[in-house]
């Protein structure tokens, strides 16, 4: 079998592990969206603290629990580059769905995703995910930014 064949073997597993991690957390399924995260994963999130480490079920429940009906979501510019046992994956994200208080969400952010092939299965052991912000020293979010 040639390298090209074993990447391309590799990225489709991938792409497979992120659409059903996605579907996950698209029906706001805790513990199914961390089935796909390593045990030792670290998360820079949109939300504080600075850095999680670990799962969180509980917080990421709690989290869904804000939202009524599923959260949608699309992808734009991604990347995926793989070698060995190690994958670097990154794009534009679009989260969207309305909030238990009413209020609609339609957000782009930027998510960068490390990916670790442990026991012959892809997983997500780094996540981060950010939007811009004015550089006018105000330090507010851009929120309203599109691809």
């Amino acid at each position: 079998m040639s390298n090209e064949t074993k990447v391309n073997i590799e990225e489709e597993a991938i792409i497979a592990m992120l659409t059903m991690r996605a579907s996950a957390l698209g029906e706001k399924d805790a513990k199914g969206a961390l089935s796909y995260e390593t045990e030792d994963s670290v998360e820079f999130s949109l939300a504080p603290p600075l850095v999680y480490h670990g799962k969180d079920e509980a917080g990421l429940q709690a989290w869904f629990n804000t939202w009524e009906g599923p959260i949608g979501g699309d992808v734009c510019d991604a990347k995926l580059t793989v070698g060995g046992d190690v994958a670097f994956w990154s794009g534009l994200t679009r989260m969207t769905g309305t909030k238990t208080d009413g209020t609609e969400v339609d957000l782009w952010f930027r998510q960068t995703l490390g990916l670790v092939k442990r026991d012959g299965r892809w997983m997500v052991s780094h996540q981060h995910t950010s939007v811009p912000f004015a550089m006018d020293g105000s330090g507010r979010a851009l929120l309203d930014l599109k691809p």
